[in-house]
């Protein structure tokens, strides 16, 4: 097997194990397991948070100060998507545990200003007159009202328990239990704590834990499973950093939000982008990628983008084919089993640069750059790329998308699965035609440690603009560097 140094380098140490808490009379505790709560028969309304009932109320506020004011109707509806746009852009639509008119207040007035503004240019430019001075000063008023009506009502909704979600707090240690005294203190916030998980799960009998222990961190799939918590609140614990991530990158799957206790809690400030739970600041994770609705766009760009670079990119794929039938006869397409989302198997398709001896060696040989059993052709195919084109066709199907991580072989990912930990999170999201890695020159004998941590820094941080970036990038390198 040929294959770089970079893949057969393993890290073998690993950092001293972190000492137990010292506490008395140290006994294996009872792990409890609480009843499962009936689910609502209003639960699948609860998805969306509160950002649907705000919505509703802002746009009810625009229609009555439509109906009560003489503005014309379109201009109405025009200053309702434009009052919407702006509270969406200062984030007056994001789920919070603590509601407060107080506090938003100056944000709605800069978000209701900025709308007045726009409305009035456009009513200058369309109509050649300034209007809707009355419909913009009712409307502000409106939205006031009505956001001040809906946090009354759901902070009434999350007291009464109507409104609450099961948390599960990771660390039973004093900030532990500080978020557990504050989560009973203050229901309004709409959490409910079910339990800890601890990774230091000997624990003196009389500590008189709030909540029970579920056990161990081990133990946060099954907890997920079972009771789905919508929330999960990491507290100050002795688990490692990599513990951890693969704790929340397994949340991410579940629909389960995520917040962390910042380690100088006592002197953070809590910011337009941050909860507080009491006196207690916490840091909201932000939602994977693939459970956003801009993520549904991702299939609808590898649909059009694929077809239509099939459609255009037809002269140059049947030339390819062309060519490399005369050289090489028979067998244009090369097939070969490849790993993509979650674990799932495909036949990748590329054009045909060199017949392997047997499929043993089709799965287990790294690279062939340097094989002098490449042809001529195949050589200018890979130089160029031009080899990668039938993967469109991949795209068109859903086995890729026309960006994330690049697949590979299962004989590999195997491999890289065992010397590197972060290797099988790159498996979240469908693999890709060209990705952060690649457009990084991270292909070919490079890095397998580091192509991994570029693959998943583009999954925590994905955005349509980004594979757009992306794509842009690897037309650039195309033209400017190729092969390389």
């Amino acid at each position: 097997m040929a294959i770089s140094e970079g893949v057969q380098r393993a890290h073998t140490s690993s950092p001293p194990p972190t000492p137990r808490r010292a506490v008395p009379e140290i006994v294996e505790p009872e792990v409890v397991t609480p009843s499962p709560s009936p689910r609502p028969l209003y639960a699948p309304l609860l998805r969306g948070g509160i950002r649907p009932l705000l919505l509703a109320g802002d746009l009810l506020a625009c229609v009555v100060a439509g109906a009560l004011s003489p503005s014309r109707s379109p201009l109405a509806l025009y200053f309702a998507i434009v009052l919407v746009a702006f509270l969406y852009g200062v984030d007056l639509y994001r789920s919070r545990l603590t509601l407060s008119l107080l506090d938003d207040l100056p944000r709605l007035v800069q978000a209701w200003l900025m709308a007045v503004a726009v409305m009035e240019i456009g009513a200058q430019i369309i109509l050649g007159e300034f209007v809707g001075v009355q419909l913009a000063v009712v409307a502000g008023i409106a939205l006031v009202a009505s956001r001040l009506l809906i946090y009354q009502l759901v902070r009434s909704l999350r007291r009464s328990g109507v409104v609450s979600h099961s948390t599960v707090i990771v660390g039973a240690d004093e900030t532990g239990e500080a978020i557990v005294r504050q989560l009973i203190k203050n229901p309004q916030c709409g959490l409910k704590p079910l339990g800890f998980l601890d990774s230091d799960v000997l624990l003196p009998r009389d500590t008189g834990l709030q909540a029970p222990l579920l056990g161990g961190p081990w133990n946060l799939n099954k907890v997920l499973r079972s009771y789905e918590p919508r929330a999960l609140i990491i507290a100050h614990t002795t688990m490692t950093e990599s513990a951890l991530i693969t704790m929340i990158r397994a949340c991410h799957r579940h629909h389960c939000e995520m917040f962390i206790l910042p380690r100088l809690y006592q002197v953070t400030h809590v910011g337009d982008d941050m909860d507080a739970l009491g006196d207690i600041p916490l840091i909201r994770l932000r939602r994977a990628a693939y459970r956003s609705w801009a993520w549904r766009c991702k299939r609808l760009l590898d649909i059009v983008g694929s077809l239509g670079a099939i459609v255009l990119l037809s002269p140059v794929l049947l030339a390819c084919a062309i060519v490399v039938r005369l050289e090489g006869g028979p067998g244009v397409i090369f097939r070969q089993e490849r790993v993509g989302v979650d674990g799932r198997r495909f036949e990748l398709l590329k054009f045909r640069s060199l017949r392997p001896v047997n499929e043993l060696e089709s799965q287990t040989n790294w690279n062939i750059a340097h094989d002098s059993r490449v042809s001529v052709v195949g050589r200018i195919l890979r130089r160029y790329s031009l080899d990668e084109l039938p993967q469109l066709f991949n795209i068109l199907g859903g086995d890729m998308s026309l960006v994330g991580p690049r697949p590979e072989r299962p004989y590999f990912v195997a491999e890289f699965d065992r010397l590197y930990g972060d290797y099988g999170a790159r498996h979240r999201v469908p693999c890709g035609l060209t990705g952060w890695a690649q457009v990084h020159g991270l292909r070919g004998n490079t890095s397998i440690e580091e192509r991994a941590r570029f693959d998943n820094f583009y999954i925590e941080n994905w955005s349509l603009w980004l594979d757009l970036k992306i794509l842009l990038l690897t037309v650039i390198s195309v033209f400017k560097s190729p092969g390389a």
